[in-house]
């Protein structure tokens, strides 16, 4: 399985770090050694001092294919999850690529309900909230992503050929941790939420290795 995610698709999220919002989507990977599911752990390693969680819908991709036509994406998708894509800060701006920052272990959690496209239809419109200790960071709406959930299956499966069991992460809202005054990191002993409307909430304690 790949586990594809898509960086700064909400505008709000690439401004409060800085960014120009992309004119294509921008893509990275993670490693299936990052999944873990809803109550286990996320695991802080000694190399992280700031750590965000960002709350994603993620799709999961049912019928496989390569370059899927934006008008037919929908009948590839199986269904849509709740994810979290951990990010360890301090590395991933100290470094030009992403993978380690991104790529720890326990560093994808994911949620065990899979709700599927006949309830959700497009993606859009769905409420997502971080939550951290039971405090919003993060509350947005999939109505922001710049790139909506058909066009992103078009252009990834014109990348990659799109398998069954396939994920792609969207994207994250505004609110994190690194772009608040002062800033916010994942501590061993927060319980970290992720809400997304119609799917339900992901939940995991944080812990130190």
């Amino acid at each position: 399985m790949k586990i594809i995610c898509v960086g700064r698709n909400y505008a709000e999220h690439a401004a409060e770090l800085g960014d120009d919002p992309p004119t294509s989507p921008l893509l990275f990977g993670k490693f299936p050694n990052t999944l873990v599911g809803p109550g286990d752990a996320i695991v802080i390693p000694p190399e992280a001092t700031h750590v965000d969680a960002e709350a994603e819908l993620c799709v999961e991709i049912g019928s496989g294919g390569r370059r899927i036509p934006e008008s037919r994406a929908l009948a590839h998708v199986r269904g849509y999850r709740c994810a979290n894509d951990v990010s360890a800060r301090n590395i991933q701006y100290s470094e030009s690529q992403w993978a380690r920052a991104k790529g720890f272990d326990t560093f994808c959690p994911l949620g065990d309900r899979l709700v599927p496209v006949s309830e959700l239809g497009d993606g859009s419109g769905l409420r997502v909230v971080q939550r951290v200790n039971g405090d919003v960071l993060q509350d947005g709406t999939t109505d922001d992503l710049i790139f909506s959930v058909p066009f992103l299956v078009a252009y990834i499966s014109a990348v990659f050929t799109l398998e069954p069991g396939d994920l792609i992460l969207t994207g994250t809202p505004p609110g994190v941790g690194w772009a608040r005054a002062p800033k916010v990191s994942l501590k061993p002993g927060d319980t970290v939420e992720v809400e997304v409307d119609g799917i339900g909430v992901l939940s995991n304690p944080v812990v130190a290795e």
